[in-house]
Order: structure tokens, then sequence, then C-alpha cells
């Protein structure tokens, strides 16, 4: 390899040792014939000395162009010592310089935030170096392993889905995709893996997970992205209590592994309707002061909620929500007063995850569709695949969906997601760095036999 040493691994017992640091060019200071210099990569920043005879290198060194250096390491004096460095007891006697790429001057101050977010996300590349990113997106992924580890010990298999998939109704709006073999036929990115991971619990895989790429074309705000990414799972045979006692766990253990926390668990519970009537919201922020962290499960949602815009009534999660058992009978007259068996976990006054039971039997379900008013030709062209699949013992099952994004903006203290992702969309859903979406060819229009205003 190019160096012997990352910029975040020397200290003291290096001292007299001859090294090569490859890097980032963080700051220069010049004094006349000589200069100081830090270099940094992934790992941390190392101060180099520059002697005279580096003059003419480092006089034509700028920030941010990557450099190998190479010299011998020695140690600071007492009172030069920098406790902010990791590195900060040594520094490097560099005797070459060698510039593998000179940067152009960068366009934002990679020290601090004072650049616009339009300038951050244009030139995401460079933003990416800044060190809090970078701890944000380790954050991300020691938070991503957690997960991965605890599931696979709790006998989880994680299987992947289809992103191109059938447009159905969801909540939200389907992106969706034109077909070129089937002209004037769409592909749906999937808002969320909900049928599959249902249709695997039908093919008798007992707990499925997935760390999951989901698609809503919907108004964005902070904690929104047009994709974004969720920690999916699914259990066969089980009850709600199973739910809370695994995900309870799940999270203790997730908080001690990513930030030494120790999550206190059970965790308090409230019904919406209680939610409603004494917070007026349904992720209220109940505060222990100290607890930093405050998690709460708000259950027993209602099954419908009425749509002023469609007239009628539309699921409050999905359509394949099981109702509480007692209210199986208001389904067919009165559906508006059923409640149903969903949950929502909230972390600190937001959302983080949400779930339920779900239909096993076909006969439920079917009774759900027709209180959505959905016709027996819409069921079958949208659902029939799932119809047909109960009809071969589907086991009960349910499950629970979590925002890694918002879970990992919580945990570095965040207030937007898209701090915690490493290219995400403006609050208008477009990349500005890659300039999309943008327009296309008349050609690939024409083969998808398509055309444009």
């Amino acid at each position: 390899m190019l160096r012997t040493h990352t910029c975040g691994e020397l200290n003291k017992k290096h001292d007299g040792k001859k090294v090569k640091l490859c890097g980032w060019v963080e700051q220069i200071r010049t004094f006349g014939k000589i200069g100081f210099l830090t270099i940094k990569d992934k790992y941390g920043s190392t101060q180099a000395f520059l002697n005279p005879n580096l003059a003419k290198e480092f006089g034509q060194l700028r920030k941010e162009s990557v450099i190998l250096l190479e010299g011998k390491v020695q140690i600071r004096p007492q009172k030069d010592i920098n406790k902010d460095m990791v590195t900060g007891e040594i520094e490097l006697s560099a005797e070459k310089i060698e510039i593998l790429n000179e940067s152009a001057p960068v366009p934002l101050d990679l020290t601090n935030i004072q650049s616009t977010e339009e300038t951050r996300l244009k030139y995401r590349y460079l933003d990416l170096r800044r060190k809090k990113m970078q701890k944000n997106l380790a954050m991300r992924h020691k938070t991503a392993k957690a997960v991965r580890d605890f599931l696979d010990k709790e006998n989880f298999l994680e299987i992947e889905t289809p992103m191109i998939a059938k447009s159905t109704p969801e909540g939200a709006r389907d992106y969706l995709i034109p077909s070129r073999v089937q002209k004037g036929k769409f592909y749906a990115l999937p808002q969320s893996p909900q049928l599959f991971k249902q249709l695997l619990m039908v093919s008798g895989f007992d707990k499925y997970f997935q760390l999951v790429k989901c698609f809503r074309d919907e108004d964005l705000r902070a904690d929104r992205q047009p994709e974004f990414t969720q920690i999916d799972m699914e259990m066969s045979f089980i009850e709600e209590e199973d739910i809370y006692s695994l995900l309870e766990k799940m999270m203790k253990h997730v908080f001690k592994q990513v930030l030494d926390v120790n999550i206190e668990t059970p965790f308090p519970r409230i019904t919406y309707k209680e939610a409603m009537n004494k917070y007026h919201t349904d992720r209220p922020h109940l505060k222990k002061d100290g607890h930093t962290y405050s998690f709460l499960w708000v259950v027993d949602f209602p099954l419908f909620e009425y749509s002023k815009e469609e007239k009628r009534l539309t699921s409050t999660h999905h359509p394949f929500t099981m109702p509480k058992e007692e209210d199986i009978k208001l389904l067919e007259k009165e559906p508006e007063k059923a409640s149903s068996n969903a949950y929502d976990l909230v972390l600190n006054g937001e959302e983080i995850a949400g779930g339920s039971i779900r239909i096993h039997k076909a006969d439920i379900q079917k009774k759900i569709f027709k209180a959505l008013k959905l016709s027996d030709e819409e069921v079958m062209e949208k659902f029939g695949f799932l119809l047909n699949a109960f009809k071969y013992g589907a086991p009960p099952h349910g499950g629970i969906a979590f925002g890694l994004d918002r879970l990992v903006a919580i945990i570095c203290g965040e207030d937007s997601i898209r701090e915690v992702i490493a290219f995400p969309k403006n609050k208008d859903a477009k990349d500005i760095m890659l300039d999309a979406p943008s327009d296309v060819s008349k050609k690939q229009l024409s083969e998808l036999g398509l055309k444009t205003n």
C-alpha cells in the first residue's frame, strides 16, 4: 500500500519510526520557510512539521489536495501536546511530500456547517468529508450492524424482496416505472415490502427481516425522503405482546452497542384515543428529564379513518391490519367504530416504527376491502395473488417496520434525516448533485410508448 499507517493511528509508541501517510490537506500554516500541515483521512488527523527543504513543495499545496507524506515520527514537547487530537502527542517531521491529486478551491467550508444546504447537497461528496458527516454515517453503520446481529441471534432470516413490483394502494402515491416490453403497463417501486413479507410467512419462513429501500411520492419534510430505509420484519404464530417484548429487547441492544446507553424497559403504553384526547397527537413526547431517550408504545389505533378527499373510509395503517377480534362484527355495518391490532413505537416525540398483527384469513380480508369500497374487480386486480395465497394455509402473523433514517437521526442528535443519509434529495425531491429528475431523449420515450406535454 502507499501508506504505512492511517492519519488517526500514530502515537508516542511510534517515536523515531519512519512512516508514510496518505490523505487530504486539512490545514496549512507557514512561517517563512517552515510550515505546519494537518493531513486527514477517515481515521483522524496528524500534524506534520515541514522543514525549509520542503518550502517549494508546501508552497504549492492547497487545502483538500490529496498528498503522500513521508517522514519520521517525533514526540511533541509537553507544552505543544494537542489534547483535542487522538494523535496530539506526536507530529510527523516530513522529509518528502508527493502531491497525488491537486484540489481546485473548494466551494464550501469543510470545517463547519456555514454553507447553505443547497451548496452542501450540490457538492455532497465534499460535504461528506466533514468530521460530523463521517461520524453520522459511521453511527448509521453501527446501528444497522447492531440490528442485524440482534435479529440473527433471534433466528430471523434476511430475505430480499423485489424493487420493481405492482402498484397497490398503500397510503401514498407510487413511483411508477413504464415497461418497454409491455407498452402501456407499469411497474411500481414498493412503498414497503408489506405484501411480500406476508407471502413469506405463507411460505413458512417464520421470522423474516430486511434493511430495505422504500419509495413514496409524498410531500417532503425534515423526517421524510422519497426513498428511505426500513428495518422491516415479520413473524408467524405471534401476538402483540411478543412484538413488544422483542422490539424492546432490540432497542436495548442497539442503544447499548451504539451509544453505550442503558435503555429502561418495558416501555410505557397508551392507547391512540388517550394520546389524542390528552396530548392531541398520536406521537407524544412523554419525557422522563434523567432520561435522554423516551420510548412509548401507542396502541389500539382505529382500523379506518375518513378521507374527505376520497369521500370514503381509508385504512389508518394499511388494509392488511387485523381488527380487534371483538370488532370484527362491526365491519359490515359500523366499520368506522372498529379498532385494530396496530401499534406505533415513539421515541422523543417521533414515530420510529409502526406495525400490526396481520389478517391471515381471506374472509376477514374481503370484509376489509368491502368497507374500503373496493370492487371485486379492483380487489382481484390488485390483491388477487394475496387472497389466493391465503387459501393455502396462511399462519397467524404480524410484524413491524422501523424508519432506520429517523432512528439514526435521533441517535446522532440531528433534526433532519438528510444529515444521516449519504446522498439525500432536497425538500423538492430533487438530487441537485446529479440534477435529477432530468429530461430524457425522445428515443427513450418512444421506446416506452410515452409522450410528454
